[in-house]
């Protein structure tokens, strides 16, 4: 398989790695079938993720999606956020290997979860407005 060097970079060099004490809401992702588990943790302050952080156990893919994932939506509303999409995160890395498309979705998943449990927190009932977060396409796994 054939990595850009841009997700060589973020798997060799990943950004926002680690657990976050303070977060807002956490999401996590995955199942061990898939072999491959995000955990992202985001920091919101009005409607700003104004910090963000992974922990990914997986692939070099998995890695480096979380890694582009965190780079993307920090620093934006979270309404911005919502709308970023696994194709959005691969475009960002300059493609991933048709095996490995999955690692881009739970990374979009993971953003969506961690959302979901930041309006938990608050009181909201996340659906509305995140929407359902469905089981990996690409397993089969419930995320």
């Amino acid at each position: 398989m054939a990595y850009s060097e841009k997700v060589m970079d973020h798997f060799a060099n990943p950004r926002n790695v680690g657990e976050m004490e303070d977060f807002s809401g956490v999401g996590e992702v995955g199942n061990p079938k898939c072999g491959d588990i995000m955990r992202m943790y985001i920091k919101v302050e009005g409607d700003i993720i104004t910090d963000v952080s992974f922990m990914t156990f997986g692939c070099g893919a998995a890695i480096a999606t979380s890694s582009m994932a965190t780079e993307l939506i920090k620093g934006k509303p979270i309404s911005e956020a919502l709308k970023l999409t696994n194709k959005a995160v691969m475009e960002a890395l300059d493609g991933l290997p048709p095996v490995k498309v999955h690692c881009s979705v739970l990374a979009e998943q993971a953003i969506k979860a961690a959302v979901s449990d930041y309006y938990k927190r608050q009181g909201i009932d996340p659906e509305p407005i995140v929407g359902a977060i469905p089981a990996c396409e690409e397993c089969g796994c419930e995320i």
